[in-house]
């Protein structure tokens, strides 16, 4: 046997062994003092951006968008006072983890570039601040809008703010209304048999699906939420008598479950009966108005509690979007009414005398776009009318008057509260309305102006421009 061989042998291998220890300390060493070095780097240098989202079309067409940053390191609480957004828009903030997320708390105008600056923001571990900086921009506005009585039917149609690219989206045979969610058309619709139905499509008019319906009748005052997917509408029996069958009783549904039946809303102790409703924005509440003239804040599903009776009304003007402040008429003045709290305040006077006030409709930061009969020097209607904006403070400024030849129909505002449609009716003598149970002139133009100082932006052929809460009345 050669032991001085084998000796030798195990004794290269210790030596081999001993220098791949000490090499592979070596490296975990270099590596520590690398990473080390690194960490020490990220530290010296404050949070850094590793990611950010956000979506512009979401933002554009609803309150409630974020703009999420992700950085390198655990943030300490970020100040709304450190934050800054051109154009300026409301917004609130919060901080999670190495996250801070700035929500938009209106819709944002179309086809501009936003710049959120965060300054100083800080490592939950102290060091140096950062500035973090993001830019985008958001699309240019779409609408849709309805025309009956085309050659291939009645058709609602998507188109841009220069008039000039309409694509044709559904077409049917008989349109009484209809309304656009983030994700869908619902379109309310008379079938040739003259039965009542609601078809929800894509937004691009494509998997069309018809909606259950409380049963054989009519339906009327068809509105969306601003988020969720929800759906509400007024429904009456076709069979109406003095002792049976449902008149205008308010139901609501679930796009997200287009099969599901829909739910009814009914409110103990008040007539079933509703005149007129609204969906409060950014919440799961419904503001209705029975037939008794009970002004009611209640649920949008089957689980409400208990009402809130807010007295009585004639009329809800309306619910800007991204609000809390509802304007309704009372019997003796117009008022708003702060729905989270029940506060009342009266609707504040012009600084201008309009004449006889025709409509209010509410935007987000208190002012309101009004239309009124215009009189001439002794008071008498001149039959023109105008459309002015008026102010939180009641500082009011003319937008545009109407033509007496024209009769304004309804006034709609964009969801950011930029652009203002006035529905008209052209030529109103001539221009007839057709025989459908939501009648509407045979030639409707809605004309869409600048809400800061009433520049026209353009004029489109047809009506209900999807920017409307409600149905013209």
């Amino acid at each position: 046997m050669n032991t001085d061989g084998s000796s030798r042998r195990s004794r290269s291998r210790r030596r081999r062994g001993r220098a791949f220890v000490g090499a592979f300390a070596i490296v975990v060493g270099v590596l520590a003092v690398l990473g080390l070095a690194g960490a020490a780097a990220s530290v010296a240098q404050g949070p850094r951006v590793t990611d950010a989202y956000v979506d512009p079309e979401a933002a554009a067409a609803a309150s409630g968008a974020r703009l999420i940053v992700t950085t390198t390191q655990s943030l300490a609480e970020v100040d709304p006072s450190q934050v800054t957004i051109t154009p300026e828009t409301p917004f609130v903030v919060d901080t999670s983890g190495r996250s801070v997320g700035v929500r938009f708390t209106l819709p944002l105008w179309d086809d501009t570039e936003y710049t959120v600056t965060i300054d100083d923001v800080a490592s939950l571990g102290g060091g140096p601040t950062a500035t973090i900086t993001q830019t985008f921009t958001t699309p240019a506005a779409e609408v849709f809008l309805m025309q009956r009585g085309t050659n291939s039917g009645d058709l609602i149609y998507r188109t841009d703010l220069t008039g000039q690219n309409a694509v044709p989206v559904f077409r049917h045979a008989h349109i009484e209304d209809f309304r656009a969610t983030s994700q869908h058309l619902v379109v309310s619709v008379r079938t040739d048999d003259d039965q009542a139905g609601l078809i929800v499509t894509d937004l691009d008019g494509e998997n069309a699906h018809e909606l259950p319906l409380p049963g054989d009748g009519f339906v009327s005052n068809l509105q969306t939420a601003d988020r969720g997917e929800r759906i509400g509408y007024t429904f009456s029996d076709a069979e109406l008598t003095a002792d049976s069958g449902r008149e205008s009783r308010l139901y609501t549904a679930s796009l997200s479950d287009p099969d599901a039946d829909p739910t009814a809303i009914e409110v103990e102790g008040a007539d079933p009966r509703v005149a007129e409703w609204r969906f409060v924005p950014d919440t799961d509440s419904i503001l209705l108005l029975s037939f008794d003239g009970s002004l009611l804040l209640t649920g949008s599903d089957a689980s409400a509690g208990a009402p809130t009776a807010l007295g009585d009304a004639m009329t809800i003007e309306g619910i800007a979007r991204g609000s809390s402040e509802a304007v309704v008429d009372r019997v003796d003045r117009a008022t708003v009414i702060d729905l989270t709290d029940a506060s009342e305040a009266d609707l504040v006077a012009p600084d201008i005398d309009l004449g006889g006030t025709t409509s209010v409709t509410p935007l987000p930061d208190g002012s309101t776009i009004r239309t009124a009969a215009v009189l001439d020097a002794d008071g008498v209607p001149t039959g023109r009318t105008s459309v002015a904006h008026v102010g939180a403070d009641g500082a009011t400024t003319m937008l545009t008057e109407i033509a007496d030849t024209d009769a304004v129909i309804q006034v709609c505002v964009s969801p950011s509260a930029r652009y203002l449609a006035v529905l008209v009716a052209p030529d109103a003598v001539t221009n007839s309305y057709d025989t459908y149970q939501h009648p509407l002139p045979k030639r409707p133009e809605t004309r869409v102006l600048e809400v800061a100082d009433g520049d026209p932006v353009v004029a489109l052929n047809g009506s209900s421009i999807s920017w409307c809460q409600v149905p013209p009345r």
